[in-house]
């Protein structure tokens, strides 16, 4: 097929209103209603609309011609108050796709942009649009906001990106290593962190002061719990939690805010798994989303099973909640490290705790006894039923406590003898009262899903020294969620 690249003509209007069209309904169809697409098409794209666009001379037009037709279509808008060129629209004929033309018209796109001199290109995507989020991260883009954005009565989740224009990409700048099945991931993060030490100083020097962390056993009657003396985890135990949208400090885990030195891998096309510079773990990696997206477990449960199941047994992935530990609230992220560090884990192998409460297309859901908090296990064979149960108690949950975003959890997952495991933590506040007080009386305990597992990070060494089942009793019951509630939201799932 010959192809050509032009700057769009009046006659093109016409044909790039057919091409948008067909690209939305082939595109957009399957999460935004026909209704809704028409209201947005008629109202934005009509033919005076793109007349009126065509006349603006903030906006570029470029066009993918064949012998036969115009089969494809970008526009750029130069957004003046951010003094910004974006990608506003790209789409071609459905039947087109994979044929080459979108990498040739952001060719065109980046082309022009250099010539006005710009040195980086913007956009937004879907989330949903999976496709297209794949090519742009592909190309170089980086996904930096989420915010939302409505057609017609339907509003979906939209996220900005921009790619630096000349040399190459940071994701590949960032790579180490890439995996997207196939390998043992285990072993390429290991690898991954032997090299890393040897090449990033602050990640050496993190396992250096790991070294000098101090542990002691206690314990509080019918469960136990490991207190663990680590400086190193000040910052994080510390850290303000930022309200959504609130500006703050560079994101940490965004691409573009990576230490020079540090690398990591490239998982499933989605995330980059990373050695966690302040380690409580031996072995400690987080996985943090490519795009910078807020911490939620919803809609990514799937990604956290699976992620279980590539890292294996012997392993044990995490999440914090954006208000209940997460180091970061604003960047979607989980935790891996070795498993049996958690006292939890050897507790939950006692039958005598474990009560069954019911079970749920093969997904066998227990309350589980005399732990000091509230925990919920789920187990079964089957992601994908394990995903759907998990999404069932976090809707139960949501409605038990009237909630109107997602309800505050940590999980712990294990992968062994091909089944899933989850440990869910609900949660009714992220820190003790002691943490806010004053003086001696202040406390600094941070509460999230390695201290739920048992495994108490005291980043003080005076807190490490008083601490005592009375005071570990009453941080446990004082932030995981009454039982009262949590049953509640059991038998709505019943």
């Amino acid at each position: 097929m010959g192809l050509t690249i032009r700057s769009w003509q009046k006659s093109d209007l016409a044909p790039i209103r057919r091409i948008i069209w067909q690209s939305w309904m082939s595109t957009y169809s399957s999460f935004i209603s026909k209704t809704d697409l028409k209201t947005h098409f008629d109202t934005y794209y009509s033919e005076a609309s793109l007349l009126r666009m065509f006349d603006n001379s903030a906006i570029q037009g470029f066009v993918a011609a064949t012998e036969d037709n115009i089969a494809g279509f970008a526009r750029l808008f130069y957004n003046r108050d951010e003094n910004r060129l974006y990608i506003t629209s790209m789409y071609f004929l459905p039947e087109c796709q994979g044929q080459g033309m979108g990498r040739k018209l952001l060719e065109a796109a980046e082309k022009y942009a250099v010539k006005k001199s710009f040195d980086e290109l913007w956009l937004g995507v879907m989330v949903k649009n999976r496709v297209a989020l794949n090519f742009y991260r592909k190309a170089g883009f980086l996904f930096v906001r989420e915010e939302p954005f409505t057609m017609g009565d339907t509003t979906v989740s939209h996220l900005i990106g921009y790619k630096k224009l000349g040399g190459l990409s940071l994701l590949s700048l960032k790579s180490f290593a890439t995996f997207n099945g196939g390998k043992n991931l285990s072993k390429l993060c290991l690898k991954l962190l032997s090299e890393q030490k040897k090449t990033w100083q602050n990640l050496r020097e993190g396992y250096e002061l790991l070294k000098e962390v101090r542990e002691r056993d206690l314990s509080c009657g019918k469960f136990n719990v490991r207190l663990q003396y680590n400086p190193g985890r000040i910052k994080s135990s510390t850290a303000l939690v930022k309200k959504k949208n609130q500006k703050g400090p560079p994101c940490f885990l965004c691409l573009d805010h990576l230490p020079k030195d540090q690398k990591g891998i490239s998982y499933r096309k989605d995330y980059l798994i990373l050695c966690n510079p302040m380690p409580v773990f031996s072995t400690h990696f987080t996985i943090s989303h490519l795009d910078h997206r807020l911490q939620a477990i919803a809609e990514h449960i799937d990604a956290f099973l699976q992620l279980m199941a590539d890292f294996g047994s012997g392993w044990i992935v995490l999440y914090n909640g954006p208000k209940c530990g997460a180091s970061a609230p604003n960047h979607l992220h989980f935790q891996a490290a070795p498993s049996g560090r958690m006292p939890i884990e050897k507790e939950l192998r006692e039958k005598k705790r474990l009560a069954l409460t019911t079970e749920i297309e093969g997904v066998l859901i227990y309350q589980i006894r005399d732990l000091g908090r509230e925990v919920i296990v789920l187990e079964g064979g089957d992601s994908k039923a394990v995903g759907c149960v998990f999404s069932d108690f976090l809707s139960a949950l949501k409605k038990a406590r009237a909630y109107h975003e997602e309800p505050m959890v940590n999980i712990a997952g294990l992968h062994e003898k091909r089944k899933w495991r989850l440990m869910i933590f609900p949660r009714q506040k992220h820190r003790p009262n002691a943490f806010f007080r004053e003086g001696d009386a202040r406390m600094v305990v941070s509460p999230g899903v390695i201290d739920m597992g048992g495994l108490l990070i005291t980043p003080r060494k005076k807190d490490f020294k008083r601490m005592n089942q009375t005071i570990i009793k009453g941080i446990f019951k004082e932030v995981s969620l009454q039982r009262k509630i949590v049953e509640r939201a059991m038998e709505v799932m019943k």
